[in-house]
C-alpha cells in the first residue's frame, strides 16, 4: 500500500518506531511489531540517521522485516544532509529490493564538520526520488509552528510549498502540543494552495527534561495546560507518563474531530502508547476499518 492512496480514502492511524542509538535488532523490532500489528495501523514509519550514525542499513532491515513477516505497510525515513546522489540511489535501490514503496524524505540535521553533500534541501531530495523512483510514495515533514531555522512562519510555509511542488505525496508533522497550531497551519496551507494530505504527529510528554529539550530543539510551544499537568504529576515518573499519554490521546481525539487526514503517534518504541492512542480514538468513533 502506498501511503498517499490510503490517505485519499480515510483518516489514517500510524506509528513511528526508531532504531535507538543506531541499533534495533530485527527480533526486537518484530516483537514490538507484533503488538502494533494488532492495531492494524495504516503504516509504520522507521527512522533513519545520517552523518555516519550507522543505522541507515538498520532502517531497511527493520522496515523490511515488519513488512515481510507481519504484513505491515512501512515507510522508511531518509535524510539527505551530507549525502551524495550515489548514496541516496543505493538506499532507494535497497528499498525497492525490499518491496518498500513509501519513504519520508527529510533534510536532516547538519552535523558539525559534515561534508556539504549533493542535496541542499529536502525539496531537492524529493525531486530526485520522484525522478529515479517514480513508483515511490514520498512524504515530507511539516512544521505547524514553522521550522526553527526559518525567520518566520510565512517563510516556513513557502518552503513547504516548494516540497509539495517538488512532488511530496503526503506530509507528516513535527510534534506539537497545541491543536490550535494545527488549525492556524491548515488555514495558511489553504491560502498557499497546499493540498497535500497531512498526518498530525503527536508525542506524549514523559518528563520536564524532555519537554525542555523539545522546546529548545524543535521550537515546540508548551501550553499552560501541559505545564499544569507536569506540575500535578510532580516527581512521580509513573504519574508523569500517565499524564503524558492521556494528554496525547486527548490531542489526537481533538484532531480527529477536526477532520485531520491522519493521526501519527510518536510512540517512543512503546506499543502500549500506540495501543492507548488507538483505543481512545476507536472508542470515540474514529478509525473506522
Amino acid at each position: 500500500m502506498r501511503i498517499h492512496e490510503a490517505l485519499a480514502n480515510k483518516q489514517t492511524f500510524s506509528v513511528e518506531v526508531f532504531p535507538p542509538k543506531g541499533d534495533l535488532p530485527v527480533e526486537q523490532a518484530l516483537s514490538m511489531g507484533r503488538e502494533l500489528a494488532q492495531l492494524s495501523p495504516d503504516f509504520v514509519s522507521v527512522t533513519y540517521s545520517a552523518g555516519g550514525s550507522g543505522n541507515s542499513e538498520n532502517t531497511v532491515r527493520v522496515a523490511s522485516a515488519l513488512r515481510r513477516e507481519l504484513g505491515l505497510t512501512t515507510c522508511a525515513h531518509l535524510t539527505c544532509a551530507g549525502t551524495t546522489v550515489d548514496q541516496i540511489d543505493a538506499f532507494l535501490a535497497q528499498l525497492k529490493e525490499a518491496g518498500i514503496h513509501n519513504v519520508l524524505a527529510l533534510r536532516g540535521d547538519r552535523a558539525p564538520g559534515q561534508a556539504k553533500g549533493d542535496f541542499a534541501y529536502a525539496s531537492d531530495l524529493i525531486r530526485h526520488i520522484k525522478e529515479v523512483s517514480p513508483g515511490m510514495s514520498v512524504g515530507a515533514a511539516c512544521y505547524f509552528e514553522g521550522h526553527v531555522e526559518c525567520e518566520d512562519f510565512a517563510t516556513s510555509i513557502e518552503h513547504l510549498k516548494m516540497k509539495c511542488d517538488a512532488g511530496a505525496d503526503f506530509l507528516v508533522s513535527q510534534l506539537f502540543f497545541d491543536n490550535d497550531l494545527f488549525l492556524r497551519f491548515r488555514e495558511a496551507a489553504d491560502r498557499a494552495r497546499i493540498k497535500t494530505p497531512v498526518c498530525c504527529g503527536v508525542m506524549p510528554f514523559t518528563s520536564v527534561k524532555q519537554i525542555q529539550r523539545m522546546a529548545f530543539t524543535c521550537g515546540a510551544t508548551i501550553p499552560a495546560r501541559v505545564i499544569k499537568r507536569l506540575v500535578a504529576a510532580g516527581d512521580d515518573p509513573a504519574a508523569m507518563r500517565e499524564a503524558g499519554v492521556r494528554y496525547a490521546c486527548e490531542q489526537l481525539v481533538g484532531l480527529a474531530a477536526e477532520g485531520v487526514d491522519g493521526c501519527h503517534v510518536y510512540a517512543m518504541n512503546r506499543p502500549d502508547v500506540a495501543r492507548a492512542a488507538y483505543d481512545t480514538l476507536a472508542g470515540c468513533g474514529y478509525l473506522a476499518r
